[in-house]
């Protein structure tokens, strides 16, 4: 079992040192006013695309036509992607923007034509064995997470239940986290998927603290696939330090490795070095995780290897960067 874990680790850490394919789909847009607002995070995002050299589509922006909504284009993206269904295909990126609603039964997103449901995208996503991250900035998507959670999943919503149905604002916050050092908690000059989850539900709470409004959505954070999901105000820089009373494992070390706009010393490193240093770095994670079950002796012995690799990573690789400009 540990063998199977380890391979499946480093397939996906690998799939993730892809240039990913970002699909941005931007919704109904309701009023003129959401509208700006929804073609303003879209750009945002593919800002950053293009700085990270990646490959971006966009949906929603052009005009349609009856016999092509915007959820067959959504479903004509995805399918192509099925020519390559390996799991160590490059990752897809996949961010809906607009507004959401929730019937008591079903949660969808609106789009310009048939709306789309949580199912029904994670029947056109169930092909795809690459790494997939969506993240859902709308009102009532926290059933989302709950549909779409899977093994090698990242999936992020603006709210943690169908009954959040008023305008969300995580998209805002999401969006300018992308390309914003201000958001990189681990100072590792660069922002991970986890990072700007954490910098965007901030600014929603801060948006309500100072508005003296009730929040109306908090967002969630899903990444080891056991729908349950992580709210933000759990961690303590990138890290979990809550857990569930059931004992479930929190969220995020998987969310943390994902990241769109790579710092020049994550470039130079070798993708057979960043994959063992990311799977030392979820080693260490879950010997934290445990640390409250093992003696002191114990989990000094178990945790010292780990940091010492990590800091020999670190040591060698400093000294073959170049010297900067």
């Amino acid at each position: 079992m540990m063998i199977c874990t380890l391979l499946l680790a480093g397939s996906l850490l690998s799939a993730v040192d892809s240039p990913p394919r970002v699909i941005v789909v931007v919704g109904a847009e309701g009023t003129p006013e959401f509208g700006a607002q929804f073609r303003n995070w879209a750009d945002r995002w593919q800002t950053a695309v293009q700085q990270a050299g990646a490959d971006c589509r966009v949906i929603g922006l052009t005009e349609i036509t009856p016999e092509t909504p915007d959820n067959f284009e959504l479903k004509t993206e995805l399918e192509r992607l099925t020519e390559n269904t390996s799991s160590t295909a490059a990752p897809l990126w996949l961010v809906l923007i607009g507004h959401g609603t929730f019937d008591g039964k079903t949660a969808r997103f609106n789009l310009r034509g048939p709306d789309l449901s949580a199912t029904e995208l994670a029947s056109w996503l169930k092909p795809l064995k690459q790494p997939i991250a969506v993240v859902n900035c709308s009102s009532a998507s926290g059933p989302f997470l709950n549909t779409l959670s899977a093994p090698g999943r990242v999936i992020i919503t603006a709210t943690r239940a169908g009954s959040e149905t008023n305008f969300a604002r995580f998209g805002d916050g999401f969006s300018a986290a992308l390309n914003d050092l201000a958001s990189d908690l681990d100072k590792d000059e660069q922002v991970s998927l986890l990072e700007a989850f954490l910098a965007a539900a901030a600014r929603v709470r801060e948006f309500y603290a100072d508005s003296g409004r009730l929040a109306t959505e908090h967002p969630l954070l899903d990444d080891n696939g056991d729908r349950l999901g992580t709210p933000a105000d759990w961690f303590e820089g990138v890290v979990a330090v809550k857990s569930a009373r059931n004992g479930a494992r929190p969220d995020g070390l998987q969310a943390n490795h994902w990241t769109l706009i790579r710092s020049v010393a994550e470039r130079a490193l070798p993708t057979d070095v960043r994959i063992h240093r990311d799977e030392l770095e979820r080693q260490l994670a879950e010997l934290r995780q445990r640390k409250p079950n093992l003696t002191e002796d114990e989990y000094l012995d178990l945790i010292e290897p780990v940091l010492l690799e990590l800091s020999r990573i670190g040591e060698e690789h400093s000294r073959e960067m170049p010297p900067s400009q």
